[in-house]
């Protein structure tokens, strides 16, 4: 999908790629044996370590030479290290799927096989730009493996060092797609080439249920219930007086953003904080197709138009609308109102002194209400009242030129990725739009997921790049 991308989206969009309507309301037929055996194999650890060693195993060449970060262990709801540094939050959780694609281009352009691909892991992806070691295992996400999981791909969501749930089902291939043009147009198209694993809110583990935010690729039914499902699980794993409720960034699936969709649409917005279509999705849900009818390209219009129906669509409830708009950038819409709540630093002590009996000429009227107004702490509740203005705000894209462009799979889930970890951290939500903008630009520069490594200066960099400095630079343009 060309979320934050130069060039216009056409197709079905690629980065949500459970959208199909067949595969996304279908689960996978397992016996009791068979969920029972891909819980028992789990690996729940940090992507960056290893897995504990059988007791008879001898000592390896790590033992001469040990790992320049220690282990990693993922521990109520928290990630801490054995050297004892403080424990690092879960800050995202994806329920987007692990796949692997297979990319066909169109000629004379060769295709590519095993590509780390899949809502989950290009979501991940947005989430751990920003976060470096030893944030990385802030991020959690999970990583179904078959029988026919390549080493190499190991090796490379382990250099990433999340806290990824590694489950191995030797009976079943991994979950793989397909990704290319067909017949003679440049449409883009997908397919599953094997059975999906689709995830449920039972998936997660008690510290991945800790997680202070949460990204749900879904239709509106299923989005419903896995608020509610999250929510309740979540609330077992904590204590009462440590719950809090967690963001909740809802990207609806692509061929269930139709009109007749639209009821289910607007009753999940006051379930979660973000939703979060592009252009053509939002478009869909109103019947248009979203495009200009003259040029052809997105129309700002009809994106605009559509955020203020579905914010009259449920004027006393506050939620945000965050539209994908590929080489327009993205359109934030928060609708307005009231907040209400006590403000300690302007509440009133009154000394507590009742007035009793009928009202007499010198009767203190101010005293008396007082004392009719006040609780037991001799607290006077004095309503204050914030008026929230709401945004309605255009983002641009990063790249502005479209030759820096090379493939904008992944690049929506990348931007929610970079979205919700922003929020996750306290950040506004036009400075959490600004880092998922910068993390979108990094995964459409290339084929596959960008590359890690250092810069001139030893700070970790993708694609060359240090992220922050990006971040900045594109601040500098806001």
């Amino acid at each position: 999908m060309a979320d934050v991308a130069e060039t216009p989206e056409i197709g079905l969009p690629i980065d949500s790629k459970e959208a199909v309507v067949v595969e996304e309301e279908k689960d996978i037929d397992q016996t009791k044996s068979e969920d029972a055996d891909e819980h028992k194999n789990g690996d729940v650890r940090a992507s960056g370590t290893e897995p504990a060693p059988e007791p008879e195993a001898k000592p390896g060449p790590e033992a001469d030479n040990p790992p320049k970060h220690p282990p990693l262990a993922i521990i109520e709801g928290k990630v801490s290290d054995s050297s004892g540094e403080e424990a690092v939050p879960i800050d995202f959780v994806t329920m987007g799927m692990f796949i692997i694609d297979d990319i066909d281009f169109i000629p004379p352009t060769p295709p590519v096989k095993d590509i780390l691909g899949g809502a989950g892991t290009y979501s991940a992806l947005g989430a751990r730009l920003f976060s470096p070691p030893p944030k990385s295992v802030s991020v959690g996400w999970i990583v179904d493996q078959g029988s026919d999981f390549p080493p190499s791909l190991s090796t490379l969501i382990d250099s990433w060092s999340t806290s990824a749930l590694f489950r191995h089902d030797g009976l079943r291939l991994t979950t793989r797609g397909w990704n290319g043009y067909e017949g003679t147009t440049e449409k883009r198209a997908f397919r599953y080439l094997t059975p999906k694993k689709r995830l449920t809110a039972q998936d997660l583990t008690p510290p991945l249920l800790k997680s202070r935010s949460f990204h749900l690729i879904c239709s509106p039914n299923r989005c419903r219930d896995l608020v509610s499902e999250i929510t309740s699980l979540r609330k077992k794993v904590m204590a009462p007086e440590t719950y809090t409720k967690p963001i909740f960034i809802w990207e609806p699936v692509p061929d269930l953003c139709t009109p007749d969709e639209l009821l289910n649409c607007t009753n999940c917005l006051p379930l979660v904080d973000i939703c979060s279509p592009n252009h053509a999705e939002l478009a869909g849900f109103m019947g248009d197709s979203g495009l200009d009818p003259e040029t052809g390209e997105i129309s700002t219009i009809a994106v605009e138009r559509a955020c203020e129906q579905l914010l009259a669509s449920m004027p006393l409830q506050s939620f945000s609308l965050v539209i994908r708009a590929g080489e327009k950038g993205c359109y934030i819409a928060k609708n307005g109102g009231r907040k209400r709540g006590r403000d300690p630093k302007t509440t009133k002590r009154r000394k507590k002194d009742y007035v009793r009996g009928g009202l007499q000429p010198d009767t203190d009227m101010e005293a008396l209400f007082a004392g009719l107004l006040q609780d037991a702490d001799g607290i006077v509740a004095r309503e204050e009242i914030e008026v929230d203005p709401g945004v309605e705000k255009w983002v641009p894209a990063y790249h502005t030129d479209p030759s820096k462009v090379v493939d904008p799979t992944g690049g929506g889930n990348t931007f929610l990725g970079g979205l919700g970890v922003a929020l996750a951290r306290g950040e506004s939500l036009e400075d959490a739009v600004a880092c998922a903008t910068v993390a979108a630009s990094f995964a459409i520069e290339q084929v596959g997921v960008p590359t890690i490594g250092r810069d001139a200066e030893g700070r970790e960099a993708w694609n060359g790049h240090n992220v922050e400095d990006r971040l900045r630079e594109f601040r500098k343009r806001l």
